[in-house]
């Protein structure tokens, strides 16, 4: 990092007045807390109940890991700047975020393709499903998603460290992304613009063609089902992920698969909050109203909460007055 000028950034955030800011910051905290809530109780309810100890919801399990810790990577941050109206970051802090940013990002759409590959295994082999996705494929799997996330991602981090920042410390972004910040150097940036393009390229198209080849066979595989429940229900197990990876894509290609990215910078804020705050926000939804079982699940746990808490309350007043 010897060649940074620069030891804080302010990050401008949203074109709007001050009262704007404060319900944007009330509205963002709320979809936060909701977003971390959700996620965790989708993390609870597969660890409590044995009908969801299977592959798919392992990887729904670690995909709400996920958004947990994505929108925890911007949203802190966001809100501190928005409530306090203190703009600025550190040197270290804003390379950080900015790595995690993107490291969380493709973790996830890694691990989006991990769960089209099961959901391919599941429906177009159901006979064999349990060989080919056992509890070490899984694993597998998941490790080579967080692997591939750290590594995809380092080296372009890194030369962006090492950037001398003299024109201005004013980032055109409500938080660290790697346009604005490569828009501030006065260094030639043009082959870690290229190398970004080259490996968002990669792995978006990728896991979108993966996917959608997955889908072929899935949908293919479906209308040979004899049964319209089954039909139904085969459909339902894999609306939500097609829906969320539809939208991860879809967002990213627009903000991130362009040769450069220092270009309308300010058009890409809007996508950039339905990525980091708006799609957590809503999975947890998209996952529990499109599955039966999920639904079923936290009818089973409330039920035996409130029986348990029911019964608690009568042993006590029982206890209380014998008589």
């Amino acid at each position: 990092m010897e060649n940074r000028s620069v030891s804080e950034f302010i990050l401008m955030g949203f074109s709007v007045g001050r009262q704007a800011e404060i319900l944007l910051a009330c509205l963002f905290l709320a979809m936060y807390v909701i977003s971390l809530v959700g996620n965790m109780v989708i993390l609870l309810i597969v660890l409590m109940d044995s009908r969801l100890h299977s592959p798919m919801y392992f990887f729904l399990s670690n995909f709400s890991v996920l958004d947990i810790l994505f929108t925890s990577v911007i949203s802190p941050q966001l809100l501190w700047n928005l409530f306090s109206n203190d703009k600025s970051i550190s040197f270290s802090g804003c390379m950080a975020q900015s790595y995690f940013y993107f490291f969380l990002g493709t973790v996830e759409f890694l691990l989006l393709t991990s769960m089209s590959y099961d959901r391919y295994a599941a429906i177009c082999k159901p006979l064999q499903y349990h060989a080919i996705i056992n509890g070490q494929v899984c694993i597998q799997m998941l490790l080579g998603s967080w692997l591939g996330g750290f590594l995809s991602v380092l080296c372009p981090t890194i030369m962006i460290t090492r950037l001398s920042y003299c024109r201005s410390n004013i980032i055109n972004h409500f938080f660290c992304d790697s346009g604005p910040l490569l828009n501030l150097s006065c260094s030639d940036t043009r082959f870690i613009e290229l190398m970004d393009f080259l490996l968002s390229s990669l792995i978006v198209i990728c896991s979108l063609v993966l996917t959608l080849v997955s889908y072929m066979y899935i949908i293919s595989a479906i209308f040979r089902i004899s049964t319209t429940t089954g039909r139904s229900k085969a459909f339902n197990t894999c609306a939500t992920h097609l829906t969320i990876i539809s939208i991860s894509c879809g967002i990213t290609i627009f903000i991130y698969v362009t040769p450069s990215q220092k270009e309308t910078l300010e058009v890409h804020k809007i996508p950039a909050v339905l990525t980091t705050i708006v799609c957590p926000f809503l999975n947890p939804f998209i996952f529990t109203l499109k599955n039966d079982t999920v639904k079923q699940a936290i009818k089973d746990i409330l039920r035996r909460n409130i029986e348990l808490i029911t019964q608690k309350t009568v042993d006590f007043w029982r206890k209380k007055d014998p008589f």
